[in-house]
């Protein structure tokens, strides 16, 4: 299940990718929710937030070693609870994503933007930050109320 996830994971942030980096080639920000929501196009050399720009060789170090011990971790301990099994490929998932913009075009491709008029923009990111959120807050409730109950 896990390699399936990972692989859907990869194939719809590539395929987002792809069309965000072709269609604002030649057309403007679509806005999806005046005011809160636009798809718009930026290209980020660094990781959350802007930090670690121009750190390419530093960024995909870091994440090749970190994807690396999570598939290992995940072949070794196969019998781990589900919700652990799916963050962990979640993670691994959103990863990959960027470490291969980060490879291939040197800098990661972001397109989703939400804010709050022209009060508040959260940081514009993409398919692959999504996942690794999302495995994030899996892993926070498997650790936090699961894992003290699987014995």
């Amino acid at each position: 299940m896990e390699i399936i996830i990972i692989i859907l994971g990869l194939l719809l942030d590539r395929v987002t990718k792809l069309w965000a980096v072709s269609y604002f080639k030649t057309h403007d920000d679509i806005i999806v929710i005046k005011d809160y929501f636009n798809i718009t196009y930026l290209t980020n050399k660094g990781a959350a937030w802007g930090s670690f720009q121009n750190k390419l060789l530093f960024l995909s170090i870091i994440t090749s070693a970190v994807v690396i011990f999570m598939i290992y971790y995940l072949i070794k301990n196969k019998k781990n609870s589900r919700l652990l099994n799916i963050s962990l490929a979640l993670i691994i998932s959103g990863a990959l994503g960027n470490l291969f913009d980060r490879i291939y075009y040197k800098y990661v491709v972001d397109f989703i933007l939400f804010h709050f008029r022209d009060v508040y923009y959260y940081p514009v990111f993409n398919v692959a930050d999504m996942f690794v959120v999302i495995g994030t807050i899996l892993l926070v409730i498997y650790v936090l109320w699961l894992d003290k109950n699987e014995d």
